[in-house]
């Protein structure tokens, strides 16, 4: 992708978030959170200034207030702006994700422990899912994902464990989307013959479209009155001496429990699903 195209897709998002109401501060403030995203290591003012088109003065001054809100933070050593936590704690204490994590963590520990595997908890965040917590194989050896990691919701198996249990709604806005930023039509027939296949079993389990030797799982986390929250998911990693702890069939029923423990402490009841 080409710079300028770059610049031509910042604005295109910028007019169809503003929609009918102009706020053009806010929107630049959007566009620089939405591009640092994609650059952890941080971006020069100029350097965003030529990644969505604008001028240094027009970003300057949204950043420097950013800055002192403590949404951004500059490197001392070479001037480059970073996102701050900040944006995670908000999101954790607006969102139910620190409800979900502080059930979730203990549960998953336990998990990788005992399956020596590493697990990772995923949630829909717009058109993708979105990594939120994670716990490592502690042995020496394993295969697990970041934190903030995105997620194929189409492909992936956590994707699948997403789409087969959010309400019918979200799904439908999720395809649209999804189609609309790809520019061609989804396989809807095949992809909720899919989705009611997973919902059916109650789980996901597949090979790593992505990674040989892995097959993950992925099992639904429910809270209070039905609603279901996250995709708990293992990449299992199956060794080749067939050292790991445990098969991937128990692992799979270590799984299946987990998930059935955090969705118990998240207010769930079997009678409502």
């Amino acid at each position: 992708m080409t710079q300028d195209s770059k610049a031509d897709g910042g604005r295109a998002e910028g007019r169809v978030r503003k929609g009918s109401y102009a706020a053009p501060a806010l929107d630049k403030a959007f566009q620089i959170i939405e591009l640092l995203a994609d650059h952890p290591e941080g971006l020069l003012v100029s350097e965003m200034a030529v990644a969505l088109g604008r001028s240094l003065g027009e970003l300057f001054r949204i950043v420097v207030v950013m800055e002192e809100a403590r949404y951004l933070e500059k490197s001392p050593a070479d001037d480059r702006y970073r996102v701050t936590y900040k944006f995670l704690d908000i999101a954790y204490r607006a969102t139910p994700a620190r409800r979900l994590t502080a059930a979730a963590l203990p549960e998953m520990q336990a998990l990788a422990l005992t399956a020596g595997q590493s697990c990772h908890l995923v949630v829909i965040e717009g058109g993708a899912g979105l990594v939120i917590a994670r716990e490592e194989n502690p042995g020496t050896r394993g295969f697990a994902l970041r934190m903030g990691a995105s997620i194929d919701i189409l492909n992936s198996c956590s994707g699948k464990v997403l789409l087969a249990f959010a309400p019918g709604g979200q799904v439908a806005r999720i395809i649209d989307r999804l189609e609309l930023v790809q520019g061609r039509p989804i396989g809807r027939a095949g992809l909720h013959e899919a989705i009611d296949r997973v919902r059916a079993q109650g789980y996901e389990l597949r090979e790593s479209p992505i990674t040989r030797g892995v097959t993950d799982i992925s099992y639904p986390v429910f809270g209070f009155g039905g609603e279901f929250m996250a995709a708990l998911t293992i990449p299992f990693l199956e060794t080749i001496d067939g050292s790991q702890s445990v098969t991937l069939a128990e692992a799979r029923k270590l799984l299946a429990e987990t998930t059935t423990r955090i969705s118990a402490q998240l207010g769930y009841r079997r009678d409502e699903g």
